[in-house]
């Protein structure tokens, strides 16, 4: 039987990634790799303006040239983005040797990761993987839950998250304050002046929630989540 992925999302601030290849599949790469923080090398004889750009203004590296094996060195993640498969099995074989986290695009019997679909609002993001198995299908499960969540989900997270800060500051652990972190994860999405006053906002949380029957645990972010979470990787 086929181990599962392990789901898990990785800090990159600040970490040296490579990227081999510089054409349109290296350069959205490249750009999720830079909202993580990464420090980024790419490698490719030739590269599309956007990483061009990039590299001039000192956000990126680039060595316009070939692939080398010594561009591995001290690398944390490397990605083969090239529009060659040979080239991309290169760059996956000498990661491995060096026990480096390599993904050569489409080609996941050479990835020891695969990029999922991904919803972002704000700081919550929900990524989907098929495992490799049909980066189509996880695209469309992608569209279908962005089209169900509000665009202000992600300002709304930060408001929970700041009143969340001040219930574990004020209050010692005990039955009331994991309630009243289950109150604010119910909140209703809010704009008024009520939000943006801190001395009101729990008082605010308590009168604005929908409640389900039976009102969760808050778990640490450390508990797996239960088989019908959407957690899979791509």
């Amino acid at each position: 039987m086929t181990s599962e992925l392990f789901p898990a999302f990785i800090k990159l601030e600040n970490r040296p990634c490579l990227v081999v290849g510089a054409g349109a599949i290296a350069t959205s790469k490249i750009a999720s790799l830079l909202r993580a923080g990464a420090h980024i090398t790419a490698v490719a004889p030739q590269a599309k303006a956007e990483v061009a750009s990039l590299a001039a203004t000192g956000n990126i590296t680039w060595h316009q040239r070939e692939f080398r094996t010594e561009d591995l060195r001290d690398i944390f993640l490397a990605i083969a983005a090239t529009g060659s498969g040979s080239v991309n099995r290169e760059v996956f074989l000498a990661a491995q040797e060096r026990g480096i986290l390599c993904n050569a695009v489409d080609d996941p019997p050479h990835c020891d990761f695969y990029f999922p679909a991904v919803v972002r609002r704000g700081d919550l993001q929900i990524a989907i993987s098929t495992a490799g198995e049909s980066p189509s299908v996880a695209q469309r499960f992608r569209r279908e839950i962005e089209a169900s969540l509000d665009l202000s989900l992600g300002n709304w997270l930060r408001f929970v998250g700041s009143l969340r800060r001040h219930v574990l500051a004020n209050h010692p652990p005990s039955k009331e304050r994991k309630k009243l972190l289950n109150l604010l994860a119910y909140s209703q999405i809010c704009d008024s002046k009520d939000c943006k006053i801190e001395s009101r906002s729990i008082e605010f949380a308590g009168r604005h929630v929908h409640l389900p029957e039976q009102l969760p645990e808050d778990p640490p972010e450390s508990v797996p989540a239960s088989p019908s979470t959407i957690q899979e990787q791509i």
